[in-house]
């Protein structure tokens, strides 16, 4: 079962059983793939990428699109902080608009509601999945919202871990680097089950920075110019320049690499935006994956871990979600919850 599909269907069996708050708005959907081969070993260059269960993770990271709904049905007053008002004014990024006054805002996509949501912090990015998790209700930023549900938030301080039973959540930094670079040699990965870069069978290449590309299965969002005049790698990938303008969107649609994803079908774990994950390095919070602005490909490569506090929003800080059970798995349980819950009408 598509795990579009499945999200609905969660939505439906949450609805049928009472669990769900009523929305006047349409519920958004998380396009996940499954990530199997449970049990596999770390990477032995890094220690990281061991995972002994099977999972799904975002197909994408999540889009201006899916958090404006998210806003529209939490952040009327907006009580932690979850707009950042730069997504409205910083053209590199842009965006997001708010609109209204406390206890009335209303939010609106501006531009490309398919590229990433950046300037969202750790506390952010866990309060969305908290929504995810608990049925996407429409309310107050408080319990059964957004501060309980995969995690129990206390605001914006300290360092929250992943409750049992959670359903949606951010990815822990092996399942977030199993996703990106792991493929077993017997399937046509690397000798040692790992590439240095979180596209298929790339034999260990240096992706190229181009404008999003539908014929080239090694490329990515971020900066770099080798000095050769070719159509690529000339600078920012969205403009293919060394120079920054302050009146330019360097964010790509999430996809638009769409040759360039990984062993098990993930897009833009390399460049676009950098993503959050559950590790906790000293007071911070685990990111990876590189980004726009980043002007090495060596911020896209499987040794590149980095951190910030978990507070921290930047213009190229986004995040992806991991749900449990994988994605063909919760199918058949919620198929069994919708049928229960319909036996009870």
């Amino acid at each position: 079962m598509k795990s579009s599909a499945l999200h609905k269907l969660l939505a439906l069996t949450l609805t049928a059983s009472g669990l769900l708050a009523q929305t006047a708005f349409a519920l958004i959907t998380i396009e996940t793939v499954p990530v199997g081969n449970a049990g596999n070993t770390a990477d032995p260059t890094t220690g990281y990428g061991a995972v002994g269960y099977d999972y799904g993770i975002g197909k994408y990271e999540v889009t201006l699109n899916q958090y404006n709904e998210f806003l529209n049905a939490v952040a009327k007053t907006d009580t932690y902080g979850l707009y950042n008002t730069q997504m409205g004014a910083l053209a590199s990024i842009m965006g997001i608009s708010r609109s209204g006054t406390s206890g009335s805002f209303t939010y609106s996509v501006i531009g490309s509601g398919n590229h990433p949501v950046t300037y969202v912090s750790w506390y952010d990015s866990a309060r969305f999945v908290n929504w995810l998790h608990n049925g996407q209700p429409v309310g107050l930023q408080a319990a059964g919202t957004t501060e309980t549900g995969a995690y129990t938030l206390t605001g914006n301080t300290g360092i929250s871990l992943r409750n049992s039973g959670w359903v949606y959540g951010l990815p822990s930094e092996n399942e977030w680097y199993k996703a990106a670079y792991h493929q077993p040699w017997d399937l046509g990965g690397d000798s040692d089950n790992y590439w240095l870069y979180p596209m298929a069978n790339n034999n260990n290449a240096i992706p190229r920075s181009r404008n999003g590309s539908t014929s080239d299965n090694l490329s990515a969002n971020y900066w770099w110019d080798d000095g050769i005049a070719n159509g690529f790698n000339g600078g920012y990938a969205v403009t293919g320049v060394r120079g920054f303008s302050s009146s330019q969107n360097y964010l790509a649609d999430v996809g638009a690499f769409s040759l360039a994803d990984s062993f098990y079908g993930t897009f833009d774990q390399a460049g676009n935006a950098m993503e959050w994950n559950d590790a906790i390095i000293g007071s911070g919070r685990g990111l990876r994956g590189g980004a726009w602005n980043h002007v090495t490909y060596l911020a896209l490569s499987s040794g590149n871990r980095t951190s910030d506090g978990p507070g921290a929003e930047a213009n190229n800080y986004g995040f992806r979600i991991v749900m449990i059970p994988e994605p063909s798995v919760a199918g058949m349980i919620m198929l069994g919850m919708a049928l229960v819950a319909w036996k009870r009408k």
